[in-house]
């Protein structure tokens, strides 16, 4: 009778401890980021630690990592495959090496507004492209906008010609920097934490950005000029380690999932009356004169830089780019 009692506090005990642990050691989930807090992404990951401790306790902890704080655009990709960290959200111009697919994103003028863009990115085809990296260990788990991209330089560009012979900051794209030098500019790849030193020193002469990325980095203390083209879209896909994620318990995967369906709303719905925002205060701010290009200068860019989707055809798939394309209808 003694001996069952012991073995039934002891196991008892066991569990005690391991329970304890358990409660000690939460799952951590660490989400590094290489730009600034108040913008769509900082605000998008700042939202999501609330919500993932406040609905699951102390079942998770998050951890974030603004502004290039622990691994820079070059080295956290690498970090995600190795478990370093489990959330990021790069832009979309950084998958070409996993999916050459995911470069339909970066073709300029493809999408005219961001309504279309989204109606893309919530079409079977745009939901398929968020799976399309499993076999090499990226599970995506959503869109998160940051903007359209205006052009910045240190000379007005209201046509094509006035970008020849310009050194324009690119991603490590090869569709971004076959857009450069379709109007004749010269693409220099550059880490996103070096593009304000590059434009201040004269590494490069330009860039492309959303107007949150350019105010909050501060770009348009080092660019006289901005021309408001709309030509492309940055957003970001929010991944993470599949691995990773298909290892976590079930109830908490699936309190996440819903966290990120509701963090994605509100950071597309902020995106853009933050990119307007911003753009406000780069105009308050007498640094930097705004471009407003008409209708017909529009066209000359659109024009000619349109023939780069018929030189990718091939590698993304010509139903994808039709696919989106029809988004804009």
């Amino acid at each position: 009778m003694f001996k069952l009692t012991a073995k039934a506090l002891a196991c008892a005990l066991s569990l005690s401890i391991a329970g304890m642990a358990q409660a000690a050691d939460p799952i951590v989930i660490k989400f590094s980021h290489v730009v600034a807090e108040h913008t769509p992404k900082g605000q998008g990951a700042a939202l999501f630690k609330k919500l993932a401790e406040e609905r699951l306790g102390d079942k998770v902890k998050v951890e974030v990592y603004p502004n290039s704080s622990l691994f820079g655009d070059g080295k956290e990709m690498e970090a995600l495959l190795l478990g370093d960290v489990q959330l990021i959200a790069p832009s979309l111009a950084k998958f070409e090496q996993y999916t050459k697919q995911v470069q339909v994103f970066d073709l300029p003028f493809l999408f005219k507004d961001v309504a279309a863009l989204d109606r893309f990115q919530q079409s079977p085809e745009g939901q398929g492209l968020l799976k399309s990296m499993e076999s090499k260990n990226i599970t995506g788990l959503g869109y998160w906008h940051n903007g359209l991209k205006q052009l910045s330089a240190n000379k007005p560009l209201r046509e094509p010609k006035d970008a020849r012979g310009l050194k324009f900051r690119v991603q490590a794209s090869a569709v971004l920097e076959e857009q450069f030098k379709a109007v004749r500019a010269n693409p220099r790849k550059m880490s996103f934490a070096e593009v304000y030193q590059g434009l201040q020193t004269g590494v490069v002469n330009g860039a492309e950005n959303p107007y949150s990325n350019i105010y909050s980095q501060k770009m348009h203390e080092v660019q006289k000029y901005i021309t408001e083209s709309n030509h492309g879209v940055l957003d970001y896909m929010l991944i993470t380690n599949t691995t990773f994620w298909n290892s976590l318990p079930e109830d908490v995967r699936t309190e996440l999932d819903k966290i990120i369906v509701e963090v994605t709303a509100e950071v597309n719905k902020q995106a853009n009356a933050l990119n307007e925002g911003d753009k406000q205060r780069i105009l308050a701010a007498k640094t930097t004169e705004i471009i407003a290009l008409t209708p017909e200068q529009r066209g000359m860019w659109r024009d000619a830089m349109k023939p780069v989707w018929a030189k990718f055809e091939g590698e993304i798939g010509a139903d994808l780019i039709k696919a989106a394309d029809a988004a804009n209808q």
